[in-house]
């Protein structure tokens, strides 16, 4: 009878053994599925490119969007403005500059660098919108407004500026206008506007 509980235990053992090394991979691949650019190898490269090639804008823009990408947007801002001081005209940078200061709260920051990215690309729907949650931190609703309005104008089935715009009109009081978003956005993505009618619901209830 102890020699059947002992190899019971050992094929426990083996069995428990087996299943965490299977399962160890799985964490791992989840992670490299969520963020490609975990592996330092990958920084220092573009970094001896840099050493090598310093006033590359390309390069400072493959190290902002490592950065960007990993979460480390203090360092992703640090090298979207040298992209831009070696190429001013490149608006997309400033537009992510202007996404990663909005990301660490600082929507003063981010206003200054959407307006330079929308200068040099007015018909960018996206920066518009994003310039519109900029301006709802610093609780300018109607700039919010104006701004996702030029969005829409811009891209009239963009589905969350529309939503942004219908809570940006409930923050304002004009739960009419917020409805009517509600009724145009249920014809582009339902799942959004399930949200806003949730909102709207919410709203009713304040008594507003």
């Amino acid at each position: 009878m102890k020699r059947y509980i002992v190899v019971f235990i050992i094929i426990l053992t083996g069995l428990i053994l087996f299943s965490c090394k299977r399962e160890q991979p799985k964490e791992e691949r989840a992670v490299q599925r969520i963020n490609p650019y975990t592996n330092e190898s990958v920084f220092e490269e573009v970094k001896k490119k840099l050493q090598a090639n310093p006033a590359d804008a390309d390069l400072w823009y493959h190290l902002a969007d490592l950065y960007d990408r990993s979460g480390m947007y203090n360092e992703a801002i640090e090298a979207f403005k040298k992209v831009v001081e070696l190429k001013p005209d490149m608006g997309y940078a400033y537009f992510k500059m202007g996404t990663a200061y909005n990301r660490i709260d600082k929507p003063e920051k981010a206003v200054k660098s959407f307006k330079k990215a929308i200068q040099l690309m007015p018909d960018y729907a996206v920066a518009h919108n994003n310039l519109a949650i900029a301006y709802g931190k610093l609780g300018n609703t109607s700039e919010e407004i104006n701004a996702l309005k030029k969005a829409i104008k811009l891209r009239p089935r963009y589905g969350v500026a529309r939503y942004n715009l219908g809570i940006a009109y409930l923050k304002k009081g004009e739960r009419a206008a917020a409805k009517r978003e509600y009724n145009l956005l249920r014809q582009i993505d339902e799942g959004l506007a399930s949200e806003l009618q949730k909102k709207l619901e919410e709203d009713s209830g304040t008594g507003k």
